[in-house]
């Protein structure tokens, strides 16, 4: 038996590391492609202007087109092949990183990702989310490696509006979750080898540091300030749920996030939004205590996020949709394979069902 974990060969989180770039990449080459959010664009070219202010490195920086598709990923592949780059940096969302990594991989060179959200773990996981044109889960890339490195900037994170930080949680808080069912199932983690130790135990203080942070964490951010907590829970959006998750496995929870996006509606929905709620549906699924169901509501609640359909934007619940989910949820390349029970595409309806009016009555 064969078991593993890994993450990014250097993971950096502090505040202003976006301005001292070039001191931590520059031994990776002499020309850089910068895939940036439209939303930071400008504030990335000058600040990473000032940071190779007096080299001869050659950067080109290039807005993001929105949506982790093959398309986008083939245009910046063009990009980069035309530059000769020798290697690519990320600054934006989940979708912006994903794509990065993508480019990195079909292209053979190195990875540095820069989130200006904690809105989600992609950042230090070997594996991009790949969607339709349409905004539909189309299939994972798992990568053979991890991104060269991470840097999080916590004077941008900050600044960056209070539901992002949320979104980060919802998808942090599958963490554990999955990570259990995982474990008892004796699955594969993402990388396709059994669980280690560590990486159950960095699930496990993922939790913890949500539990215990995560509410102070969201005063810090609708503030504007940085403490303790929020720089805490920074870390666990990003690295801990991020190793933990990849090197742990995946299960119901991002399994039913990824069905979700078949209902129109929920399309405008962030990702850790519907794992959140995915959770939900795991919880019900195993029949977990309702005191467990009832702490992951009341955590949700807290950090402000939705612990029902309707809350996120279905307001009519409509059986032969929800059915739709379900069967989605278990296709065969997701990873509902990985819950340590068998679960029928009947199970995740009547779970979804369930979950819902169970948000709804302890709302």
């Amino acid at each position: 038996m064969v078991k593993s974990i890994q993450s990014p060969s250097k993971y950096v989180q502090g505040s202003g590391v976006l301005t001292q770039l070039e001191t931590y990449v520059g031994s990776l080459g002499e020309s850089f492609l910068v895939v940036a959010d439209p939303f930071v664009l400008d504030d990335a070219k000058e600040k990473i202007g000032k940071s190779f202010e007096g080299t001869e490195k050659d950067v080109t920086i290039e807005k993001f087109g929105g949506e982790c598709t093959k398309n986008e990923i083939d245009r910046l592949i063009q990009i980069a092949k035309a530059k000769n780059v020798q290697a690519v940096i990320a600054i934006g969302g989940g979708k912006t990183l994903d794509t990065v990594k993508a480019i990195g991989y079909y292209t053979k060179i190195p990875v540095v990702i820069i989130p200006t959200l904690a809105s989600c773990d992609a950042p230090c996981t070997a594996l991009s989310v790949i969607y339709t044109e349409k905004g539909e889960f189309s299939e994972y890339l798992f990568l053979p490696e991890n991104p060269n490195m991470v840097m999080v900037d916590t004077d941008i994170i900050v600044k960056a509006p209070v539901k992002f930080l949320a979104a980060g949680m919802g998808d942090a808080f599958a963490t554990y979750y999955e990570a259990r069912a995982c474990y008892k199932a004796s699955g594969n983690n993402l990388v396709g080898t059994k669980i280690t130790k560590a990486a159950l135990a960095l699930a496990e203080l993922c939790h913890k540091t949500l539990l215990e942070d995560g509410v102070k964490a969201k005063l810090s951010n609708e503030k504007g300030v940085l403490t303790k907590a929020l720089e805490n829970i920074i870390e666990a959006n990003i690295y801990l749920s991020g190793v933990g998750a990849e090197s742990s496995g995946l299960a119901a929870a991002h399994a039913i996030s990824n069905g979700l996006t078949v209902l129109t509606e929920l399309h405008r929905v962030s990702h850790g939004e519907k794992v959140a709620f995915g959770t939900l549906v795991q919880l019900v699924l195993e029949d977990a205590p309702v005191e467990e169901i009832k702490q992951a509501i009341n955590f949700m609640k807290n950090v402000g996020l939705p612990v029902s359909l309707e809350e996120m934007g279905v307001n009519v619940i409509n059986k032969d949709a929800i059915m739709k989910v379900a069967a989605s949820s278990c296709a065969k390349n997701d990873t509902m394979g990985n819950m340590p029970f068998e679960v029928t595409v009947e199970d995740v309806y009547g779970a979804i069902i369930v979950a819902n009016e169970l948000g709804k009555q302890f709302r």
